[in-house]
C-alpha cells in the first residue's frame, strides 16, 4: 500500500490517462515522483521511503543511467508498479564483481542479492548513490576503508586500528595496506577450508609482496629491518616446511596475526620479547612448557629482559634447524654463539652474581677443545645443562644437580660412578679453582721457565763463541795445527738408528696432534684441517697410535740397554758423573772467556746426557698421564674427576717442557750448532768425522786411537 502526495497522484493520473510507457521514461521522469522527500509506501506493516534525492544520484557514479537500467521488469501500466518486478541485480552489469570481491565470498552464493544479511552490493556500497572507490570523500578511499569495513567488523577493526599498519594507513603512506589491500587476494581460511596449506601460503606471499618486493616498503622498512632479514625466512625451518607442502610450519601470520602486527617494542605485540614464549607456544607447546620451568622461563616470567627467550637462540625469520651447520643451536655452535655471548659478558654476570668464566672454563676443557677442532661426539653445553630444561644444579631436578650427574655424565661415560661427581666441572687453574692445579701448573710453569731459560742462555753463549772461532778461522786470525783424517766413527748403529727413528717421528707426530687439541683456530691447525673435513678425527686416532710407538720403542730400549753388551754400555756411559758438573762449569768459563781451555768430553757430554734423561723422565710422564686420559672411564671411576684432571694438567705442561726442551736444546746441538750446521747426520749414517769426533768428544777419540795403537802394537809384537 503506497502513500502519495497531491503532486504526485496528479502525475500519477496524467500517466495512466496518457497511457505513457515507463519503459520509455528517462530518469528525469521518474524523479517527478521520487524525489520527494515525503515520497513513501509500506511493506508488511512498515513504512519505507521511496525517496531518491535527484541532486545526491547526480553526482554519483551512476549519474548517467537511467532507472530503468537497473530497475528491470515495471509495467508502465500499471500505477504504483507491480511488485513482481526483478530485484536490482549489480552483476547485471558488474560481472568481474565476483573476482574483485573475494573477501564476500557470499556473493558467489547470493549473485548480489541481499538473501543473506550484509552480503549484497548496496550493503557496502549503497543504492542510488554509490561513489567511487577512487574519490577522496568515498568511505571506500584509504583510510575510510577501515571505518567502513569495521560498521560490519567491529572486532576486527579494534584489533587492526592499534597495529602498525593502520598507523601508515592514517599517516597517508602510499604503501599502507588497509583491509581491501589484503582481503582482495584469497588469504583467509573460508576462500579454501579444506587447504590450509593453500591460505597458509597465500598469506605468506601476500606478506612479502609489500615487505620483500615493494620498493617504498623496503626503503621505510629498512630504518628498522634489512631487506636480508625478511628474506631469510624463505630458507628457514619454518619457510622451508611450508613451501614443501607442511601446512603446519608457521607463516608471517602465525607469529605476528593477521590485523594486530606490531613492533617488538610494544608490550602488547605477539613478538614482544616477553611474550615470544607464548607465541611459539602455539605450535610447540611440550617444548614451551618445559621451558617455562626452567631458570630462563621463570625469569623471562619475572619480567626480566635479560633473559634468554626462544629467539634469543634460534633466532627470528632465519630459524634453521639444529642438525644444520649454519645453526646458531647446532651442535658445533651451540656453546659458543648461544651460551658463551650471555655467559662471558661481564655487565650481565656482575648483574646476576654468576660466574663470567664458564664458557671460559668448558673452551679450556677436554670437551671444549675437542669441540672447537670439529668433534662432533664430545658434550658442549646443551649436553650435560639440556636445551630447554635449563635449570641451576641446587635444583634437584636439575641435570647438574649433584644428584643426577652419575646419569648426566654416564650418557657419554658408561659406567660412570660416584667418583665422577668429585671435583669440580668448570676448572679455571689460574683462579685456582682447584689448589692442586693451580700448584702443579705453578711449578711447570716455574721449570719451563728455569730449565728452558737456562738452555736458551746456555746455547746463546755457546753460539756466540762458535761462530766467532770459525768466523776468526775463515779469517786466518787463528792457525790450524791439527789435521785430522779421513777415518769415519760410529756413533750409532743401525738399531740405534730405527730406535731413535722411531722416537723421534712419534714425539712429533704427538706434539703435533696434541696442540691440534689445544690450540684449534691457529692458522697452522687451520691448513691441516683444510685437507679433510674429518682431520680432527685423524687427529686423535694418529695421537693414540703415535703414543703406542712411542711407548713400545721405549719398552724395547729398556730391553736393549738391560740385555745387549752394547746397550749396557750405552747406559753406563750416559750414567751422570761428578766430571759432569765439572765440564759443565768449564765450558761455561770457555765460552765466556774465563778461561782458554776447553774441557775435554767424553763419549756423551752433560748436554746429551742432560736431555737422554729429560726424555725418560717425560716419556715416563707423559705415559702414564697419557693412559689415564685415555681410558678416561675407567680412571675417572677409579681416580675421581679431580685426579683426571691432574693428569690432563701435569700431561698439558710436560708437553709444552718436553717441546720446548727439544727445540730449544737438542735441535741447537743436532742442526745450528756451527760445529756441525746445517745438520748432524749422524742420526741418519750412524757415523761422524774425525774432526766433529775431536771438537765434540775429544776423550772419546784418544781412547780409540790408544785403543787402535794398542791392537796395532799387539799385533807387531806378535808377529815379531
Amino acid at each position: 500500500m503506497r502513500k502519495f502526495n497531491s503532486v504526485s497522484l496528479a502525475l500519477i493520473l496524467v500517466l495512466t490517462i496518457f497511457q505513457i510507457n515507463i519503459y520509455s521514461q528517462s530518469k528525469d521522469d521518474c524523479l517527478v515522483c521520487h524525489d520527494d522527500p515525503d515520497f513513501t509506501t509500506e511493506i508488511n506493516g512498515k513504512e519505507v521511503s521511496l525517496n531518491v534525492n535527484g541532486e545526491k544520484f547526480n553526482s554519483s557514479v551512476h549519474k548517467k543511467l537511467d532507472c530503468i537500467n537497473c530497475h528491470i521488469g515495471y509495467d508502465p501500466e500499471e500505477i504504483p508498479h507491480n511488485e513482481n518486478a526483478e530485484p536490482v541485480n549489480c552483476l547485471n552489469c558488474h560481472q568481474k564483481a565476483k573476482q574483485k570481491h573475494l573477501f564476500h565470498p557470499q556473493i558467489l552464493k547470493t549473485n548480489g542479492l541481499e538473501k543473506i544479511p550484509g552480503t549484497a552490493c548496496i550493503s557496502c556500497h549503497g543504492n542510488h548513490y554509490v561513489e567511487s572507490p577512487k574519490s577522496k570523500g568515498s568511505k571506500w578511499y584509504g583510510a575510510n576503508v577501515v571505518e567502513s569495513c569495521g560498521n560490519c567488523h567491529k572486532d576486527v577493526k579494534e584489533k587492526f586500528i592499534h597495529s602498525e599498519h593502520n598507523k601508515a594507513v592514517v599517516k597517508n603512506l602510499p604503501f599502507a595496506p588497509t583491509c581491501l589491500s589484503c582481503h582482495k587476494n584469497p588469504v583467509a581460511r573460508i576462500h579454501s577450508p579444506g587447504d590450509s596449506l593453500k591460505v597458509k601460503l597465500a598469506q605468506e606471499q601476500l606478506c612479502l609482496s609489500c615487505h620483500l618486493a615493494n620498493p617504498e616498503v623496503q626503503k621505510e622498512a629498512t630504518k628498522e629491518l634489512s631487506v636480508l632479514f625478511v628474506e631469510s625466512y624463505e630458507k628457514s625451518v619454518h619457510g622451508s616446511a611450508l613451501n614443501g607442502g607442511n601446512p603446519k610450519a608457521a607463516n608471517c601470520v602465525d607469529c605476528h596475526t593477521s590485523h594486530r602486527v606490531k613492533k617488538s617494542i610494544d608490550p602488547t605485540s605477539t613478538i614482544y620479547k616477553l611474550n615470544i614464549p607464548f607465541t611459539c607456544a602455539k605450535c610447540h607447546p611440550k617444548i614451551s612448557d618445559t621451558y617455562q620451568q626452567s631458570i630462563h622461563g621463570v625469569a623471562v616470567k619475572d619480567g626480566n629482559f635479560d633473559a634468554p627467550v626462544c629467539t634469543d637462540c634460534h633466532g627470528e625469520h632465519n630459524i634453521l634447524k639444529h642438525t644444520n651447520p649454519n645453526s646458531p643451536v647446532s651442535y658445533e655452535n651451540v656453546s659458543k654463539d648461544v651460551c658463551s655471548p650471555c655467559h662471558s659478558s661481564v655487565k650481565l654476570n656482575t648483574k646476576f652474581g654468576i660466574e663470567p668464566d664458564r664458557y671460559a672454563t668448558y673452551s679450556d676443557s677436554y670437551h671444549g677443545m675437542a669441540l672447537r677442532g670439529g668433534s662432533v661426539e664430545v658434550a658442549n653445553c646443551v649436553s650435560c645443562h639440556g636445551a630447554h630444561n635449563i635449570k641451576p644444579s641446587t635444583d634437584p631436578t636439575s641435570t647438574v644437580s649433584k644428584a643426577n650427574l652419575i646419569k648426566t655424565c654416564g650418557k657419554c661415560h658408561p659406567g660412570a660412578n660416584v667418583n665422577f661427581t668429585v671435583g669440580k666441572i668448570h676448572v679455571d687453574v689460574e683462579k685456582k679453582d682447584e689448589p692442586i692445579l693451580g700448584l702443579i701448573a705453578s711449578i711447570y710453569m716455574g721449570l719451563i721457565i728455569s730449565v728452558v731459560g737456562f738452555m736458551f742462555l746456555h746455547n746463546i753463549v755457546d753460539l756466540y763463541r762458535k761462530s766467532k772461532t770459525k768466523k776468526m778461522r775463515q779469517r786466518g786470525l787463528i792457525r790450524e795445527d791439527h789435521h785430522y783424517g779421513h777415518a769415519l766413527y760410529l756413533r750409532m748403529n743401525l738399531n740405534e738408528r730405527i730406535q731413535h727413528l722411531t722416537m723421534a717421528i712419534s714425539f712429533i707426530l704427538l706434539v703435533i696432534t696434541g696442540f691440534m687439541l689445544r690450540f684449534p683456530h691457529t692458522w697452522w691447525v687451520s691448513h691441516i684441517i683444510s685437507l679433510s673435513s674429518d682431520a680432527f678425527e685423524y687427529r686423535s686416532l694418529i695421537h693414540r697410535i703415535a703414543a703406542v710407538f712411542m711407548v713400545t720403542v721405549s719398552l724395547y730400549h729398556i730391553y736393549y740397554v738391560l740385555f745387549t753388551k752394547r746397550g749396557r754400555q750405552l747406559i753406563k756411559d750416559l750414567f751422570p758423573k761428578y766430571n759432569d758438573i765439572q765440564d759443565a762449569i768449564g765450558i761455561a768459563k770457555f765460552n765466556l772467556g774465563i778461561s782458554k781451555e776447553k774441557p775435554k768430553l767424553d763419549r756423551f757430554s752433560y748436554v746429551e746426557k742432560a736431555e737422554y734423561w729429560a726424555l725418560v723422565w717425560g716419556t715416563i710422564v707423559m705415559t702414564a698421564t697419557g693412559v689415564i686420559m685415555w681410558f678416561e672411564n675407567t680412571f675417572i671411576g677409579l681416580f675421581t674427576k679431580l685426579g683426571w684432571d691432574i693428569a690432563n694438567t701435569i700431561h698439558y705442561y710436560e708437553a709444552w717442557l718436553a717441546f720446548l726442551a727439544i727445540i730449544v736444546w737438542h735441535f741447537y746441538f743436532v742442526i745450528f750448532n756451527p760445529d756441525v750446521y746445517p745438520m748432524s747426520v749422524a742420526w741418519f749414517k750412524g757415523t761422524i768425522t774425525e774432526e766433529e769426533m775431536a771438537e765434540e768428544h775429544p776423550l772419546e777419540l784418544e781412547r780409540i786411537k790408544k785403543s787402535k795403537s794398542s791392537a796395532y802394537g799387539n799385533k807387531e809384537e806378535k808377529n815379531k
